[in-house]
């Protein structure tokens, strides 16, 4: 229309100052003249008509379309007040046993694989233990010899008791004399720490038996507990020794109890003082992707880890819930942690992503949108409470990926679930 308001005046100008000179002209000039305007006057109107419809064009078929935007309804709902990790959290496993042969050998019986379940007790690796049972055959039979040596000594010893008592009944009837009497108590004395050598030899015997049946033990690894096995690193044949001190090597086979498993991961040391054991939490896991688990914090370290380049955290560790694992994740798998600090019930929520710098949102208002201010409350990752600025209903965009979703903007809406279309 600014185009047309332009147009129109200088036509105008240019008619009156043609009527002018002709007003002064010959009638052929006059004649002349009108022609002339009359093609002005047409020329006009033709361009009135053009720009007409251009500017009608304009605001039809040429008209931009409204904007695609991705909504959320203001709602009344609970809200809580949660903390999260800063970084990636991690399961572990309270029993893990990274398990190895306390003597070198060669593997003989590997019975499982990884991933295989196990019982508390069962074989897990025997190494060749040829030697160890040759030495403990060899120090079984040495408690058979010294048991015989010990029946032995310990009849000379009663055999000597004997000699000495018929010796005295013989000194009192004045038969046998005085040094024969000694002679006797002497030797039952020699004999009587004779059977007692022999007892401590065969003691002796016993003690290097069960020795060399701890020896024979070491050649095998069994399950400490009822658990999965994790990793094997030897095969059948293979050789292999004890880590050497100093230098740790991998274990022969890795076994760790499902059952114990917890979530560890690190808060910002501005939360220190908020969080405490016991709270409830909301645990999460990237292999399980849309699961949320539910848990309680057991520890909160008592202390903050000061590591370079990083942020000062503190280290917290969660439990899930007894039943809450219908199968168990891989320790190792990354976690999240979001300790609930607190809730409110039925107050005024929209989403946390619909918030912009400086606590303001787009509200959708007769097809446009408008800039809020707005004051929060409670907020999470997923909801904020709405303390004024909004009211129940209204419908706040949720997702700002584009320059142009900006205040003023003519849109359309689409609900949060809705993927937005290009």
């Amino acid at each position: 229309m600014s185009l047309i308001t332009r147009i129109i005046p200088s036509l105008q100008r240019d008619a009156a100052d043609r009527d002018a000179s002709a007003d002064g002209a010959s009638p052929r000039a006059s004649a002349e003249a009108r022609r002339r305007r009359a093609r002005w006057l047409r020329r006009a109107l033709v361009l009135l008509v053009v720009a007409g419809g251009a500017v009608a064009l304009r605001y039809t078929l040429l008209a931009p379309s409204p904007l695609p935007v991705r909504v959320a309804p203001v709602t009344r709902g609970t809200v809580e007040e949660t903390v999260a990790n800063t970084r990636a959290g991690t399961v572990k496993a309270r029993r893990r046993a990274r398990l190895s042969p306390e003597t070198g050998g060669r593997v003989v019986a590997l019975p499982y694989r990884a991933g295989a379940r196990v019982a508390a007790g069962a074989l897990l690796l025997r190494l060749d233990g040829a030697m160890q049972r040759a030495q403990f055959d060899l120090a079984r039979e040495n408690v058979r010899a010294a048991r015989a040596h010990v029946d032995e000594s310990c009849l000379a010893a009663n055999l000597a008791e004997k000699e000495l008592a018929r010796l005295l009944e013989l000194r009192a009837s004045q038969i046998a004399s005085e040094q024969a009497v000694e002679r006797a108590e002497t030797e039952r004395d020699r004999a009587r720490a004779a059977c007692r050598a022999a007892a401590a030899t065969r003691d002796q015997a016993q003690a290097q038996t069960r020795l060399m049946e701890v020896d024979s033990a070491r050649t095998e690894l069994r399950s400490p507990f009822a658990g999965v096995i994790a990793e094997v690193n030897t095969e059948l044949g293979e050789w292999i020794t004890p880590s050497p001190p100093g230098i740790p090597i991998p274990p022969a086979i890795d076994v760790i109890d499902p059952s114990s498993l917890y979530v560890t991961a690190p808060i910002d040391e501005m939360d220190a003082e908020r969080v405490k054991p016991g709270l409830e939490v909301r645990l999460s896991v990237d292999s399980r992707r849309g699961e949320h688990f539910r848990g309680r914090l057991v520890r909160v370290a008592p202390y903050v880890l000061d590591v370079v380049q990083q942020n000062r955290t503190i280290e917290i560790e969660a439990e899930f819930d007894p039943g809450e694992l219908a199968r168990e994740p891989l320790p190792g798998t990354s976690a999240d942690v979001e300790v609930v600090l607190s809730r409110r019930h039925d107050v005024l929520q929209v989403p946390t992503g619909a918030i912009a710098q400086g606590n303001t949102v787009l509200v959708v208002e007769g097809g446009r949108l408008a800039e809020r201010r707005i004051q929060p409350g409670f907020a999470n990752w997923k909801a904020t409470e709405i303390l004024s600025g909004l009211g129940e209903g209204e419908q706040v965009v949720t997702v700002r990926d584009s320059p142009e979703i900006k205040a003023g903007a003519r849109v359309s809406v689409q609900p949060a679930s809705e993927e937005r279309k290009p």
